[in-house]
């Protein structure tokens, strides 16, 4: 079982992590937020919900591939959970291509662009997972030291 502390170190910075990359792309730099068919205001809770079950999906995953050595935590860690949580970015992309809840028309370079934006985010939040371990082992480090 992962530690409580562990889980919420990675899971919440992870969350919002994610959530202000996702506000920044489609707010700021595509503007696709002005285009929404429901209120501002909900789609930013349901937004931000779905960003919190993402996050704990990485934060999880991420611990039992440590767990079950898929990736270990020697060299090149934080990257390997970025690649771990692209994937995921990847899978998260397809599931809304196919129920039909991205912002735009669906033409080649937009499904190109947003998917590697979905990937780029979602590793970000691996990365973010990956540095709450750390940061968690490393204290319990130092509490066991004292």
């Amino acid at each position: 079982m992962m530690p409580r502390r562990r889980f919420l170190v990675c899971w919440l910075p992870s969350a919002l992590l994610m959530f202000g990359l996702s506000y920044a792309w489609h707010g700021w730099a595509l503007r696709d937020l002005e285009q929404l068919r429901i209120p501002l205001s909900l789609y930013l809770v349901l937004a931000g919900v779905v960003y919190l079950v993402i996050a704990a999906v990485l934060t999880i995953g991420i611990d039992r591939a440590i767990i079950y050595k898929v990736i270990e935590m020697k060299a090149g860690f934080p990257f390997k959970s970025m690649g771990l949580a692209a994937v995921a970015g990847f899978l998260v992309y397809l599931m809304v291509l196919i129920m039909g809840m991205s912002f735009a028309d669906h033409g080649a370079v937009h499904i190109a662009v947003d998917v590697l934006w979905q990937m780029f985010e979602q590793g970000m939040g691996g990365l973010a997972v990956s540095l709450g371990i750390i940061y968690d082992m490393h204290r319990a480090f130092i509490e066991a030291e004292n």
